[in-house]
């Protein structure tokens, strides 16, 4: 079985597992043919918003089978990345990066703080501009700007509102400050979600060249895009060395034969 080359599949969701409410066809199935093969899995978000036991409750509802253990959000992964460093932080953010920071060993400064050791960006549906012109305020004394990932928007039903990229953009335009950035396409997720399953050489299955596929190369690994969800075949060929992944298949049944994927 071709998925047995590597000792852990780090899946991407949207557009790999589910599409919306929906899961995507064969998802499922090739889940559960993994499992029972004993395969080590992760699941990867750039969605700071949601807890790992929320994702896990979205993957169930759809009939895939997960644990919070196995579920590595953007938030989760910055908390990681924060951990040695501790300190203050504040945070433009919900639930998911809060709790994750908290877990962290981290002291989160709401209000209106003079100094903090970090400005935390994520996505934020609450935020005011009080707590945007604050955070701009504790950069320009010093603190470290951190992002949970710069994606500019995220899709909602028939639109799109501001992801947390855009939040970081009101800051960073401000400022001047470069960030440090966390979710894909930077390596800081992808080796979270490795370090959590033990895994030393994973495979990365996604549906976006420029974050999932661009993120494994960064980090050296194998990738599978599935032709899914976001990429089509025809941008995998206009695709730069970059962002070109190692195999492509239509869907989640090529890690369940016995031959290799067609190369990218």
């Amino acid at each position: 079985m071709f998925a047995e080359r590597y000792d852990a599949l780090l899946f991407d969701l949207d557009g790999v597992l589910y599409r919306g409410d929906e899961p995507v066809v064969h998802a499922v199935e090739a889940l559960a043919s993994l499992r029972d093969a004993q395969a080590r899995v992760a699941f990867l978000t750039n969605n700071s918003s949601r807890t790992p036991e929320q994702v896990v409750g979205k993957l169930r509802a759809i009939g895939i089978e997960a644990q919070a253990g196995e579920v590595v959000t953007s938030a989760v992964a910055t908390g990681d990345v924060l951990r040695e460093r501790g300190g203050t932080a504040y945070v433009i953010g919900m639930d998911g990066i809060r709790i994750a920071l908290t877990d962290a060993g981290l002291e989160l400064l709401d209000g209106e703080p003079e100094l903090v050791d970090h400005v935390v960006v994520g996505v934020d549906v609450e935020v005011t501009y009080r707590q945007l012109a604050r955070a701009c305020e504790l950069v320009e004394r010093g603190a470290h700007l951190v992002a949970t990932n710069a994606d500019a928007s995220y899709p909602v039903p028939g639109a799109l509102w501001p992801g947390a990229g855009a939040l970081l953009a009101v800051i960073t335009a401000t400022t001047g400050a470069e960030p440090e950035v966390v979710g894909k396409p930077f390596p800081p997720l992808f080796t979270s979600a490795a370090r959590r399953v033990g895994a030393s050489r994973p495979l990365v299955i996604g549906d976006r060249l420029d974050t999932d596929i661009a993120g494994a190369n960064a980090c050296g690994w194998d990738s599978l895009l599935v032709v899914t969800g976001v990429s089509t075949r025809a941008d995998l060929a206009a695709a730069e060395g970059g962002s070109r992944p190692t195999f492509v298949a239509g869907d989640l049944r090529a890690l369940l034969e016995d031959a290799d994927p067609p190369r990218g």
